[in-house]
């Protein structure tokens, strides 16, 4: 009796699968869950998905790893002297 049930379920999931959607648990407190499930709510309505994941990427999102190169391209240079004066070195008698 259960097998009609288990096939649906699973034709469900693979449904869900294809369409690129994976099921997440958070455990959150009772006052905050109206909210979590207005933010998937959010995130899945394409009239609004693009505008809530941008907000949220802005103020939750960790900052990707950046190499020296664009550390360096980055830093405010400003003030900073990078003139150097040349050396010759020390004199050498060969």
């Amino acid at each position: 009796m259960l097998k009609p049930t288990n096939d649906s379920l699973a034709a469900y999931r693979r449904r869900m699968k294809r369409q690129g959607f994976v099921r997440v648990e958070v455990r959150v407190r009772r006052e905050d869950a109206a909210l979590v499930r207005s933010v998937a709510g959010a995130l899945t309505d394409p009239e609004r998905e693009g505008e809530a994941r941008a907000l949220l990427r802005r103020r939750f999102a960790r900052p990707h790893a950046v190499g020296l190169k664009a550390l360096l391209a980055a830093a405010p240079l400003e003030g900073v002297d990078l003139e150097r004066a040349p050396d010759t070195g020390r004199p050498v008698d060969l």
